[in-house]
């Protein structure tokens, strides 16, 4: 019944990441804490941010090989940000895992990254041009800030953090949004393996949702709501062919302010 109710959930929360052409972590991360932290289970925060990472991992993955087929990717400028990614992670995870990063910071810092991702959302929608965009390169100083920030972003929330790189590659880097989702969806891959990997292996002593975990990732939670995820995604990717981009970046503004508000009703 378990497995079927977060196949469920994935499933819709994949339809909707395919929708609006974003990534899986920003809706996997609210269900797996909003379900940890109603089942009372230890220290939920931590347990969701590597649950979440692990569902993006195979979201991000999945999302890397459709790039692929259609011959819009670029290996060395996703493997450079993916790799100074992971150093991001490494930090933000020596602030998650201590004693000053509770429920309340974490609720607080992901409604304000929803409602970040809910403007920018608006702002596209409203835009009428694209901005210029640039051929150049990304470099290592460019990967550095970009893969940082990310990764450190993405420790912090469960997420893969290309709400983060995204923004900074075609805003700040002029690169191509096509190219910034195409190079970010391969630098969450290497992002979110490190962040899972790592939070698999650190102890701890308290339980789970499920009796299927190491560390502070649950395998029996994330694993259905990333399948279902990655189902999702190609049915909302197909749906969207049919809805005027306009309207479903309004639409997904509006759930982003709700998700945030729902967030901070669990803890306040």
């Amino acid at each position: 019944m378990i497995f079927l109710l977060l196949l469920l959930l994935g499933l819709v929360a994949g339809m909707l990441a395919g929708l609006f052409g974003i990534g899986g972590g920003i809706l996997f991360t609210p269900i797996l804490f909003l379900i940890f932290n109603d089942a009372g289970v230890g220290n939920p925060v931590v347990l969701t941010i590597g649950s979440s990472l692990f569902c993006t991992f195979i979201a991000s993955f999945g999302s890397s090989v459709r790039q692929y087929r259609q011959q819009n990717f670029f290996w060395v400028e996703g493997l450079k940000i993916g790799i100074l990614g992971a150093v991001g992670v490494t930090l933000g995870k020596q602030v998650i895992t201590s004693s000053y990063y509770s429920q309340t910071e974490f609720v607080l810092l992901f409604s304000l990254l929803l409602l970040y991702v809910s403007y920018m959302f608006y702002r596209r929608g409203s835009s009428a041009g694209t901005p210029a965009a640039s051929d150049e390169l990304l470099g290592w100083r460019h990967a550095g800030i970009t893969g940082g920030a990310g990764g450190f972003i993405a420790a912090l929330a469960g997420i893969g953090g290309g709400g983060v790189m995204v923004p900074i590659m075609n805003l700040y880097y002029k690169q191509p949004f096509q190219k910034a989702v195409s190079v970010s969806s391969l630098a969450i891959v290497f992002i979110s393996l490190s962040g899972w990997l790592q939070l698999a292996f650190t102890r701890t002593a308290d339980a789970a949702y499920t009796a299927y975990y190491i560390g502070y990732v649950d395998f029996g939670a994330a694993l259905p709501l990333a399948l279902g995820g990655l189902a999702g995604g190609f049915i909302g990717a197909w749906i969207t062919l049919k809805i005027e981009r306009r309207y479903l970046q309004y639409g997904f503004a509006l759930l982003a302010i709700a998700m945030a508000v729902r967030l901070l009703t669990e803890v306040f």
